[in-house]
């Protein structure tokens, strides 16, 4: 991806970031992947070398998560941002992880007042209704 214009830069920066978002979240979240999770935390918890212990923690946080998978995919892409150097390689990465937490972050907050609506939806459902009386 040499000589990118800055616009493809840019609009790169938030394409990238959501398959970013995507694997973090799924891996950190999802049911799919909670048995793993659950034994990652496990794991982290156990006195043993630091090391291994934030290892085992990083499958268990969206934000550390993300920071691997942004690097996996800047050397899959070679994307990088305003420098055409390391440099570049280094303000892509940490950009990346930024966008993708705040993609995150919504994602979480949009599921989380979908859950509410559907907790208020079934309570009303559950109250007898005051319009036959």
């Amino acid at each position: 991806m040499a000589n990118m214009s800055v616009p493809i830069q840019l609009l790169l920066l938030f394409i990238l970031p959501m398959p970013i978002a995507s694997i973090a979240w799924t891996f950190t979240h999802e049911e799919l992947l909670r048995e793993a999770r659950e034994w990652c935390k496990g794991r982290s918890g156990q006195p043993c070398p630091w090391y291994q212990r934030k290892f085992y923690y990083v499958f268990t946080c969206e934000y550390c998560f993300s920071h691997y998978v942004a690097a996996l995919f800047l050397v899959i892409t070679r994307y990088h941002l305003v420098y055409a150097d390391w440099r570049g390689y280094l303000v892509a990465w940490l950009s990346l992880v930024w966008v993708a937490n705040v993609y995150m972050s919504l994602y979480g907050r949009i599921r989380l007042d979908i859950k509410k609506e559907r907790v208020e939806i079934a309570a009303e459902e559950r109250e007898p209704s005051l319009m036959g009386k």
